[in-house]
């Protein structure tokens, strides 16, 4: 029984430890619109300095909103980042990797 409960103090520790999602590289990229937008390895993803509610669509593919823009960033099957942005009145680009 003891086992148990801290087995499952140990899980809610985790979870509430913050969330990295296996699959996000660490990446730092410029929008038009002077959007930057930095990930770390594992998450999370950063919009102008704040960080962005995370949405996993897959290993490849996550989406980060936060000030009035949605970040997506994917990964390419050779490992490289691709990020693009979609903001207020239908403004959306390709962003730069730095």
């Amino acid at each position: 029984m003891k086992t148990c409960l801290r087995a499952a103090a140990a899980i809610a520790a985790f979870a509430l430890a913050g969330e990295a999602v296996a699959g996000i590289p660490l990446v730092n990229a410029s929008c038009p619109g002077n959007i930057e937008v930095h990930a770390d390895e594992g998450g999370p993803i950063y919009i102008n300095g704040k960080e962005g509610k995370l949405k996993k669509f897959n290993d490849n593919y996550f989406e980060a909103k936060g000030g009035g823009v949605t970040i997506s960033l994917s990964v390419n099957p050779d490992g490289s980042p691709a990020v693009s942005y979609t903001g207020k009145g239908g403004a959306n680009g390709i962003c730069t990797i730095k």
